[in-house]
């Protein structure tokens, strides 16, 4: 598989990760303009952009790009000669453990778009739709209240004017989604929320009448004010949750250089008397298993 192939595979898989190319390469660096890899948000990686000291600073900046959610150029130095001045969207890393030749290294993010569910068939469904895609967010047409399903959004926007809507905004509330919206009048919508048992605690994340108070009227109206409510939600109300992955990524420092290194599948390992200790390479880890010899 490509490079090209596996970024739509994840994309399509609404997968977070790094897209890492190599701008420039400083003899005798192993890793040459134009090579790529894919990070993921537990560590992996997959392509090459240098050799496996370079990995572990390369491994810990795209972790931090996809926590951030901005693109960074990142410098990696074999020594403490550094003019390549700190700035926005730039850093620079010294590595001791490099045998020469520095590496600058354009990381690229990319998380899933926010993705709403949204339920029925009505005009104001149809048109908040196609403004949600005109934005670039994700939907997915809810047809029942399934709470594992719901889980994976961002958002549930109930448009169905009747049907099971207690039990869907039941669901999403169950699921942990963080903003549900309920077309209705505010009589019938305490009606919804009383049949769903929403608490008051929970009453926060619901929103009926649903969208921004903009005198808004026809359907195409209703749907943008729903539209820039979620928008709201998502830039300011921490919407868009982190990769489940990303919490299982934990740093340890390598016992021989000091790198702080992120423990992931490929990360050198050594385990002596019962002990487990991670390297930023295979010259650190051979350094220590025979110092301890």
């Amino acid at each position: 598989m490509t490079m090209t192939e596996r970024v739509v595979q994840l994309r399509r898989a609404r997968t977070p990760f790094v897209h890492a190319t190599v701008v420039r390469a400083q003899p005798p660096a192993s890793a040459r303009p134009g090579d790529e890899a894919i990070l993921l948000a537990d560590g992996t990686i997959e392509g090459f952009v240098g050799g496996q000291c370079a990995q572990n600073s390369v491994r810990k900046a795209a972790l931090g790009a996809l926590e951030a959610g901005e693109s960074l150029l990142l410098r990696v130095l074999p020594d403490g000669e550094v003019d390549f001045p700190q700035a926005p969207g730039a850093r620079v890393v010294v590595n001791p453990c490099l045998s020469g030749g520095a590496l600058e290294i354009f990381l690229v993010p990319e998380t899933p778009a926010p993705l709403v569910r949204i339920y029925g068939t009505t005009p104001i469904a149809e048109a908040f739709a196609q403004l949600c895609a005109a934005v670039g967010y994700d939907t997915a047409r809810g047809t029942d209240a399934d709470p594992d399903e719901m889980a994976t959004g961002s958002a549930v926007v109930i448009a169905s004017h009747g049907g099971p809507e207690a039990e869907i905004i039941r669901a999403a509330l169950d699921a942990g989604v963080g903003y549900v919206g309920l077309v209705a009048s505010r009589v019938r919508g305490a009606e919804v929320l009383a049949a769903a048992a929403v608490t008051d605690a929970e009453r926060a994340r619901v929103h009926t009448p649903v969208g921004l108070d903009i005198g808004a009227r026809t359907a195409p109206e209703i749907a943008v004010a729903i539209l820039a409510q979620v928008i709201s939600g998502v830039r300011r109300g921490g919407l868009l949750r982190p990769a489940p992955a990303a919490a299982a990524v934990r740093e340890v420092i390598d016992p021989v250089c000091g790198m702080s290194v992120v423990v992931a599948a490929a990360t050198p390992y050594l385990r002596l008397d019962g002990e487990e200790h991670w390297f930023c390479g295979v010259g650190c880890r051979d350094t220590f298993a025979a110092a301890r010899r």
